[in-house]
């Protein structure tokens, strides 16, 4: 069983950083394939980036692209998404997820575990 806790989430100004963290349990980490996705009120759960295992390729929702930064850092069990130049529209309750089988998805469904999610909210 993996365990996954969000913390960083908060309200700030539009144009704003946040940056969250999501921290693993279990001592395999660094295979995990990790992912970050969003929901807004009334709306489906989105995909906004991530991360095959240790040094591998990440990728990003176009929204996101050029403003957010997927990390992590093995030694500590931790994915970060740094997020900059945030916008209103980015409000949101933000997930990570862990993958067991190590690779990069933007399918919420290949994700084996799930945090409870931390909110995001970006004022105009």
């Amino acid at each position: 069983q993996v365990q996954l806790v969000e913390s960083g989430g908060g309200l700030v100004q539009a144009g704003g950083s946040l940056r969250l963290s999501c921290t693993a349990s279990g001592r395999t980490f660094s295979g995990y394939g990790m992912g970050w996705f969003r929901q807004a009120p009334g709306k489906e759960r989105e995909f906004v980036a991530t991360m095959r295992t240790s040094g591998g390729s990440t990728y990003y929702a176009d929204s996101v692209k050029g403003r957010f930064t997927i990390s992590r850092d093995n030694a500590k069990n931790t994915v970060y998404l740094q997020m900059n130049s945030l916008k209103p529209e980015d409000t949101a309750i933000y997930y990570c997820a862990a993958r067991l089988s190590g690779g990069s998805s933007n399918i919420p469904r290949s994700y084996n575990y799930w945090g409870q999610g931390t909110q995001v909210t970006v004022s105009s």
